[in-house]
Formats: C-alpha cells, structure tokens, sequence
C-alpha cells in the first residue's frame, strides 16, 4: 500500500473511531495510520505519522477540532483536514472553514461517499455545500481580497475561476495545458495578491467576485 492515502482518525468517541476505521479498511487505496481522542494528541499524531489526510471531528474535550486545525496550520503541516460533523454542528463547520479545513462530511455518510470524500480532498478539491459556503461569504463580505481583482493577471484570473470550480492542480495543468510546477507558482502569487489564507479562501473569493472557470 505504498501509493495508498495515508489517513488519521481524530475523534473522542471509539465507537465512532472504530466505525470509520471499518468504512475505510476495505479501501484498497485508502490506508488508517493512526487514530487519536482529542485535538491535542490529533495534532501530536498528525506531526509524527505525517498523513495525507485527517478526518478530524470537531467537538471534542480539551483542544476541540478547529484548534487543532489551526495548530497544525501553524506548524505548516500539509495534511488535508476533512472534518466530520453531524447536522446539528453545522454552524461549527464555519470557523474550521475558515481556519483552513478542505470540507466537511457528517457522521452518517455513506462509505463510499467517505472514500470518495477522502480521494476528492487528497486530489486538492474543497468540498462545500451550498448552505455553509453561503454563510462563509456573509462572514467575508468585508474579509481580505476586497477590491484587488485588477491586481490579477489574465492567466491567474483563469486558475482562480478553476479553483473556485474545484479542480486541483493536476486538473488545472491539464486544463489550460501547464506544468503543475507553474500552477503552484500562479496559485502561491493569487493568495499573495489577495491577501488570502489558503484555496478555500480562494475559492469563496472567486464566487463572490463572480470569477468562474
């Protein structure tokens, strides 16, 4: 399983733990690396196996998911954070958007859709719905970007429309015919130019200013 996505499990419950693990042990392509019961130890396990993706719930006692995300944000750690969440929580997905998550599954998601979840944030997409990436924009109204389109050359203007489209790296090289080196760079000069976080940011700042792919 050399190739396989390496994924951590961050959650205080064991059952729920133990259910993920069940979902995803029958991926060939999906590996379960580690497993940890609060945002403290999520972050401490996240920095020793180095996953490529953390199913990281979000309340949870002592350190809850959205500081751990923004621990491991600050000690620039690359995995991809999905957090898992019921309907209840919804309005706690916001902030651990905002603090850089790649999307958001519920507690009551079919396998299948788990492993394609983990696939999709692992290829570089965000996974929004429409009623969080709504309330998202009403948070950013007057957030960083405001007003420096101009500032934006026509091709990174082209890969911000992409990224708001979903597509990763890999698919936006293939798309306008790119290196995926030179689309890290374009990638690295939007945020740059607009003040923002991550591709998440990105993304919302696309949809708002209407700059689609």
């Amino acid at each position: 399983m050399a190739d396989a996505i390496k994924v951590l499990l961050v959650d205080d419950h064991q059952v729920v733990r133990r259910g993920l693990r069940t979902f995803l042990e029958v991926q060939d392509d999906i590996e379960v690396v580690g497993e940890a019961a609060d945002g403290t130890e999520g972050v401490e396990r996240a920095e020793e196996l180095k996953p490529d993706v953390v199913l990281m719930d979000v309340k949870m006692p002592g350190m809850d998911g959205v500081e751990a995300l923004r621990r491991l944000r600050d000690l620039d750690n690359p995995a991809r954070v999905l957090i898992v969440t019921s309907f209840t929580e919804q309005r706690t997905v916001v902030p651990a958007l905002r603090a850089g998550a790649a999307g958001y599954v519920y507690k009551d998601v079919d396998p299948d859709a788990l492993a394609g979840a983990i696939r999709s944030v692992h290829a570089g997409h965000i996974l929004l719905q429409p009623e969080v990436a709504g309330a998202l924009l009403s948070q950013e109204d007057a957030g960083p970007g405001q007003g420096r389109a101009g500032s934006l050359t026509e091709r990174e203007r082209e890969v911000l429309g992409l990224i708001a489209d979903g597509r990763s790296n890999r698919e936006i090289a293939r798309a306008l015919v790119l290196s995926e080196k030179t689309v890290k760079t374009h990638v690295s000069n939007i945020l740059m130019k607009l003040d923002l976080a991550d591709r998440t940011q990105a993304a919302l700042w696309a949809v708002r200013h209407g700059v689609t792919g």
